[in-house]
């Protein structure tokens, strides 16, 4: 009985999409022409796509006392570092150097993706995302958003729910 190929980064996926595929997870791939002077990526994509703003999240790397914490948010508003701090049972977070960022994940600025980096973070997901059926977050590179269930999302990182974004 002849093997199927092993779908890889390097045959067209990205780390995030093999991760998805690997797990049977349901989930869909929307492309976009990425514009590099484009001053929000989230904004971006979500014009792009067409997707109101509420439904596509972004993917921000903060230091929580001195451990890298992935935090998923609406583009639609901010990061709150007070409550992702409060939601691991930390005392304080600010945004980690993107470098660090980079480098911890695989990705590259404006293109991390929560899934399939290269070491496992600790993630926190907003509470707003169960509000949706679907959301939308990178697939591991500019201008690739994979969309999925918010609870498939939380289940394959280890995801805690907790209110982190603001308007």
């Amino acid at each position: 009985m002849a093997k199927k190929p092993k779908k890889s980064a390097a045959s067209g996926g990205t780390p995030a999409t093999v991760a998805l595929t690997a797990a049977g997870t349901a989930f869909t791939v929307h492309a976009y022409d990425h514009d590099p002077a484009s001053p929000s990526y989230g904004d971006e994509a979500a014009e792009a796509l067409g997707v109101p703003p509420d439904r596509v999240f972004k993917t921000l790397v903060a230091d929580v006392d001195g451990e890298l914490t992935v935090a998923i948010v609406p583009v639609a508003g901010q990061l709150d570092l007070k409550a992702l701090a409060a939601a691991v049972g930390a005392k304080r977070a600010t945004m980690a150097d993107p470098a660090a960022a980079e480098r911890t994940t695989g990705y590259v600025r404006g293109g991390i993706s929560p899934l399939g980096q290269r070491k496992r973070l600790r993630t926190v997901l907003d509470a707003s995302a169960s509000a949706h059926a679907t959301i939308c977050v990178s697939a591991g590179r500019r201008g690739l958003e994979v969309e999925l269930a918010p609870s498939d999302l939380a289940s394959l990182t280890g995801a805690v729910l907790a209110p982190i974004g603001r308007a």
